[in-house]
């Protein structure tokens, strides 16, 4: 049976579902308008959300004129989800209440979290018992699956310039064969 309280957090361990580091470390940061295009929403957007706190930049924050905030790779992740439950018609108040759970969550914990929601309440489920209970409840509901939302960002995220906090040199990675025809066939 599924538990019928807002979001909790599930015991267990996550195995590694990105084991050939493609995931930027915790020192990698992308500014605002990358953080933008990635996730999908307009400056607008990212701006207010980071002055009301619903998803502010956990790598630099901004202090006065001029300066750039520095989003995470899990920043970028939760940005992304924001959206689609607005997307949804989820509340700004329950969003807020799934983005606090969210963020305390460990970006490789979070793959096996797929979101629900009625609308009203948004669910964790992290098995497939949990999501049939939740269904079988007869009421129509929606579901984002924080994977494929992830995958969707590491498909892109190297597309965008990115920055260390510490100022350090970043890794080159090196271009597979995929990626450079890929880049051939835009270029023209």
């Amino acid at each position: 049976m599924v538990d019928e309280s807002p979001i909790r957090a599930a015991d267990g361990e996550q195995g590694e579902l990105f084991p050939d580091a493609s995931l930027p470390d915790e020192l990698v940061g992308y500014r605002g308008p990358a953080a933008c295009q990635i996730a999908g929403i307009t400056y607008r957007q990212l701006d207010y959300w980071a002055r009301t706190k619903l998803v502010a930049p956990s790598i630099r924050t901004a202090h006065g004129s001029g300066s750039q905030r520095l989003y995470s790779f899990k920043d970028i992740l939760v940005l992304k989800i924001v959206k689609r439950l607005l997307d949804t018609g989820v509340s700004l108040q329950n969003i807020r209440v799934a983005v606090e759970h969210l963020r305390a969550r460990g970006v490789r914990d979070l793959a096996r979290v797929t979101l629900f929601s009625d609308g009203t309440t948004v669910y964790e489920c992290t098995s497939p018992e949990e999501i049939v209970d939740l269904l079988q409840g007869g009421q129509g509901v929606f579901g984002i699956a924080v994977s494929g939302a992830m995958q969707e960002i590491t498909g892109t995220i190297h597309e965008f310039p990115a920055e260390r906090a510490d100022g350090g040199e970043l890794e080159t990675p090196v271009p597979d064969e995929l990626s450079e025809r890929r880049k051939a066939r835009r270029t023209g």
